[in-house]
């Protein structure tokens, strides 16, 4: 009998990690989602980029303002002679004026407004690219939660298998009563360790519920693999070349930097009056006498008015000096950000070679001599040769090095998922 049972343990073992990564639970009658399609759902429902898309209109309001001529002014002057006894002397003046905008300064208007609308369009890019890689992220730790669990129950059905052994060899009088009470023991613990897992199951799938906008009773079934890496093909000179070109901050910083070009050439204008031109049609009406003859005269004018402040004091010095000094910032932090993006990328680079090291590690040589160690521990102990103890010791460190190994898995992926950000270029093909 306790051949057959540790038999049926050998036959779970064998396959090891394989089994432990394709087993992802799945609710029925839910959809089932893949990582493009969580990135996708969470860009469209999150939160905050929902009211960042919103101001959206500000800009384009902006831009709309920028674009618009300044009011007519009407005028209006009443004038009365009753107040100083000449009742009969009256006048009436209307006028119509324009401001008109010199130097070009609507169209540089326009210019700075669709310099902001740029900045917001990147800006918008750069946040939805960072909330990618932390949605990635979040779905990579739901799927290592998911397989602790799985690897949680086979340490749980391996217990449970070494508890039968030791019950069947206790009655046939072969092992004392304190191996039966070890491998209860050992049964217990893997059931706790399993709560552990569910538990923190649980707070990843409600991290990556909170980034995918979902209802508080809702969860996501995921679908997806922690063993599916992706090679990297190009060369970090090649990734940082691509970081420069797409990365939306740098655009951004681009951007801004015209801005500030556009903020020079307008501060500059603004240092030239504008023009205000006047109609004005005016009535006067007066009193004459004449030998005691009292008569009226209405008298109808039209005249035209140009006024234009005269730059003497103010040139909008200060304006051109504060634009230059925007632009000059913003060139600086462009400068400084394209130093940062390639150490960045340098960075994830380098980590996404070391995981892929300790994952040749782990393929090559732990794991296929663990399991090995494993099975001829188990035969030992069938035979009598080696006690529970060791038995128990090597299946701890059997899930201990696979649970490493899970971790380096992940690690992997989010090594990935950093590049990609970094570079803002979907290195996987977006398949997951």
């Amino acid at each position: 009998m306790g051949t057959t049972v540790f038999a049926r343990g050998a036959l779970l073992l064998v396959p090891g990690i394989v089994c432990i990564l394709s087993s992802t639970p799945v609710m029925a009658e839910e959809q089932v989602l893949s990582l493009p399609q969580v990135i996708e759902y969470s860009l469209q429902n999150n939160g905050g980029l929902i009211s960042l898309r919103e101001e959206k209109g500000i800009r384009d309001a902006g831009k709309v303002r920028a674009g618009l001529f300044p009011n007519p002014t009407l005028d209006v002057e009443v004038g009365t002679g009753a107040l100083t006894g000449s009742s009969a002397e009256n006048s009436l003046a209307l006028g119509i004026s324009q401001e008109f905008l010199l130097a070009g300064k609507r169209g540089k208007r326009t210019a700075m407004a669709e310099r902001e609308l740029d900045m917001y369009r990147w800006q918008l890019a750069d946040r939805e690219r960072l909330a990618g890689g932390e949605v990635k992220a979040a779905f990579y730790d739901v799927l290592l939660s998911e397989q602790r669990i799985a690897l949680s129950v086979r340490a749980i059905a391996l217990s449970r298998q070494l508890l039968d052994v030791t019950k069947e060899r206790l009655a046939a009088g072969d092992i004392p009563e304190l191996e039966m009470n070890l491998a209860q023991v050992e049964l217990a613990r893997s059931e706790s360790a399993r709560i552990e897992a569910e538990k923190g199951h649980r707070q990843n799938q409600a991290k990556l519920s909170a980034l995918m906008g979902l209802p508080l009773d809702k969860q996501p079934v995921l679908s997806g693999k922690l063993d599916v890496t992706v090679p990297l093909t190009q060369t970090v000179a090649e990734l940082k070349q691509l970081a420069r070109d797409r990365r939306p901050d740098v655009k951004a910083l681009e951007a801004e930097k015209g801005r500030g070009d556009a903020d020079i050439s307008l501060s500059q204008a603004e240092g030239i009056p504008n023009l205000t031109a006047g109609l004005v049609v005016r009535r006067d009406t007066t009193s004459l006498e004449v030998g005691g003859v009292e008569g009226k005269d209405t008298a109808y004018t039209i005249g035209m008015k140009l006024s234009m402040p005269i730059p003497l004091f103010d040139r909008n010095q200060a304006g051109v000096q504060e634009a230059r000094a925007r632009r000059s910032s913003s060139e600086g932090r462009l400068i400084a950000l394209r130093r940062d993006v390639d150490r960045e990328v340098e960075t994830a680079y380098a980590g996404c070679l070391n995981s892929d090291t300790i994952l040749s590690l782990y393929r090559k040589n732990i794991i296929p001599q663990l399991e090995e160690n494993l099975k001829l521990t188990q035969e030992a102990y069938r035979l009598g040769e080696v006690g529970i103890l060791a038995v128990i010791q090597e299946q701890k460190n059997f899930f201990e090095v696979s649970d490493g190994y899970l971790t380096a898995l992940h690690d992997r992926q989010i090594a990935l998922v950093k590049l990609e950000t970094a570079v803002a270029t979907e290195l996987s093909g977006g398949v997951q």
